[in-house]
């Protein structure tokens, strides 16, 4: 390790609680689930040192504990520093250097660089609506017939462009073709978070340039809502199903000025093991009121985004079957009674069909999709495209759709 030692002996360093470590013989090593650190390998040595840093301890009291494990040789105070400076170095520390990352005003992108060579990318991107099946590049705003309405949402998946892909294009040609918002709402399903509601006031930084986050939103909801929303300082920087849609957004809009509400949503399982629409809790009904209010206020026309997937069975998701055959069929159809209610605008129906399922195949984007109907009171649906990817060896399978809402 090579870190400068910059902690004293009567620092009290603190390891992060999403660290964790594993060993496989000889080898141990700590890595953060919710991948912001980087992970680092350890001896046995540095395992019980790690161990010890809980914030209460000072590095001289944990030297003094190890003679016991030693034999009674002191380790030196510099292998001690050098492992905490690595740590932090790494990102493995509750310390000012992540508190740091986490407050910055601009959040540095989790999964697509901000290195990435913008040309490269956008080809990618137009992959998804060029691509053999898919709708097409998006044109210029189009008038909606007023039967229809308004769009007020659109449903997209935060898979990974490579399998998500036409599915993508469907539902952001609909967006970019019918809506002016200047406003977008990004309602998105949390993954790393035991919290309900996640707010963040940090703006995004993608290879296109950084998106904006509406400062004076994101404060109405806030102060609106009371304590809890920015609890979890942590839950933005690793999460995926923010950034996966607003990079394809800045590269379609250019130079079109927008900001964004980024808020991710928990999981309602209490809702589905009561069979309790979420509509009883007090904490959604608050978010669903405020959220209404907020957009009533708002000077600029709003658009919803949600972010979220549907089925996910398989070994990967602790399934003891593989994701084949029959299950794969029947996965499906159970899929098709969850668009069914989807093309209704039906959050009631939407909420029913997975709960009376228990959410056994742990669809992901129930959460922002339930919330955002119930926010946006759109009174038509439409299902613009689904597909349901399957690992060829049954170790996974992923469904997801685009959808979009008028009203």
């Amino acid at each position: 390790m090579s870190t400068t030692p910059s902690f004293p002996a009567n620092a009290r360093p603190k390891l992060r609680p999403h660290v964790d470590a594993t060993k496989n013989g000889n080898t141990i090593v700590l890595h953060d689930s919710r991948q912001i650190g980087r992970p680092i390998g350890v001896t046995r040595l540095g395992l019980e040192i790690a161990a010890r840093l809980n914030g209460t301890r000072t590095l001289a009291a944990i030297q003094s504990e190890l003679l016991t494990l030693t034999g009674g040789s002191l380790v030196p105070m510099e292998i001690l520093q050098e492992l905490v400076g690595a740590l932090d170095e790494a990102f493995l520390l509750d310390s000012p250097r992540i508190r740091e990352l986490f407050n910055a005003p601009i959040r540095k992108p989790s999964h697509i660089p901000c290195d990435s060579d913008p040309a490269e990318l956008q080809t990618q991107l137009d992959a998804l609506f060029t691509a053999t099946g898919g709708a097409g590049l998006p044109g210029d705003r189009r008038e909606i017939a007023n039967s229809t309405g308004r769009l007020r949402a659109v449903l997209l998946p935060h898979m990974d462009y490579g399998r998500g892909n036409i599915t993508y294009g469907y539902g952001f040609k609909e967006l970019i073709e019918n809506t002016d918002a200047k406003v977008f709402v990004v309602i998105a399903t949390s993954h790393y978070s035991t919290n309900r509601f996640i707010l963040t006031r940090q703006h995004f930084d993608t290879p296109f340039g950084t998106v904006e986050t509406d400062l004076k939103y994101v404060d109405q909801i806030a102060s609106l809502y009371g304590d809890g929303l920015y609890d979890d300082i942590e839950a933005h920087a690793p999460e995926h199903s923010i950034e996966l849609e607003v990079v394809p957004l800045k590269s379609l809009l250019k130079d079109r000025p927008f900001r964004i509400v980024p808020l991710l949503v928990g999981s309602f399982r209490d809702c589905v093991n009561r069979k309790a629409n979420p509509s009883e809790a007090a904490d959604i009904s608050k978010m669903v009121r405020i959220l209404r209010e907020v957009e009533a206020s708002s000077t600029d026309p709003v658009c919803y985004l949600i972010s979220g997937d549907l089925a996910h069975i398989g070994p990967k998701f602790h399934d003891k079957q593989k994701a084949a055959g029959p299950w794969l069929e029947e996965s499906r159809a159970k899929d098709t009674a969850i668009l069914q209610a989807l093309g209704n605008a039906d959050p009631t129906a939407y909420f029913n069909t997975i709960a009376g399922e228990g959410d056994a195949r742990q669809i992901c984007g129930l959460p922002p999709t339930w919330l955002t109907l119930e926010a946006a009171r759109p009174r038509s649906g439409k299902i613009l495209h689904y597909q349901q990817f399957i690992d060829p060896t049954g170790y996974e399978s992923v469904s997801f759709a685009s959808a979009a809402f008028y009203g």
